[in-house]
């Protein structure tokens, strides 16, 4: 019993978050309640609601903690192109290594860590000279393809278990493709072999830069 006393007396709302982050990457968004919690920080509920109202606030912290700590390491430097590639990419290595953080994001675009994103994005549009009356579009397309992206990876994730063998998911996927009848599918039946072979981060940053190059010509 004293034991537990001394916990909750060093328990901060930055411990239950950190907790939080490490049960979300083992056990996903159901296994995070604040029981599951309690167990992890050897404390009682009590003492958890005391710095989190609730599970959604915890979520919202989580990944604001998450995706905060892979932006304090993103390039401030370079051209606007450049810039805007590595918050993506920040965003895309921290998704891929939390898989809840894409539902999260995908689930309530406009939080405020994503509103911060779409600010930085923005103010590399303005810096690159995108129109005014064309910069809510722009960002917008930026936005919209990094949250696409972020809710596919969420719900690969969900659908293979962890550790499965990505090759053999995508030659099986492949092998579908291929099978499909020509005349109705001869474009999906043409780039299947692509599909088989293709690296997700380098499809990712190929798509941004299609859309870069488009947001450019506006410039």
């Amino acid at each position: 019993m004293a034991t537990r006393t001394r916990n909750t007396e060093r328990l901060s709302r930055e411990r239950i978050v950190e907790a939080a982050v490490e049960l979300l990457d083992t056990a996903g968004e159901d296994g995070l309640t604040f029981r599951a919690l309690s167990a992890h920080l050897r404390t009682g509920p009590g003492a958890i609601y005391w710095h989190v109202a609730n599970k959604g606030e915890l979520l919202d912290a989580a990944t604001d903690a998450v995706l905060t700590r892979g932006m304090t390491g993103e390039a401030a430097t370079g051209t606007p192109q450049e810039v805007i590639r590595a918050i993506a990419l920040v965003l895309f290595d921290a998704i891929d290594e939390h898989p809840w953080v894409g539902a999260q994001l995908s689930d309530g675009p406009w939080k405020s860590v994503t509103l911060q994103i779409c600010e930085r994005i923005g103010q590399q549009l303005q810096r690159l000279g995108v129109p005014g009356a064309e910069q809510f579009m722009a960002a917008s397309a930026v936005m919209l393809y990094i949250l696409g992206a972020a809710r596919q990876n969420a719900a690969n994730a969900r659908m293979n278990p962890p550790g499965a063998d990505r090759a053999a998911i995508l030659a099986t996927q492949a092998a579908a493709w291929e099978g499909l009848d020509p005349e109705r599918f001869p474009f999906l039946r043409h780039v299947a072999g692509q599909m088989r072979e293709h690296d997700d981060r380098e499809q990712f940053v190929a798509g941004l830069d299609l859309i870069l190059v488009g947001i450019t010509a506006l410039a």
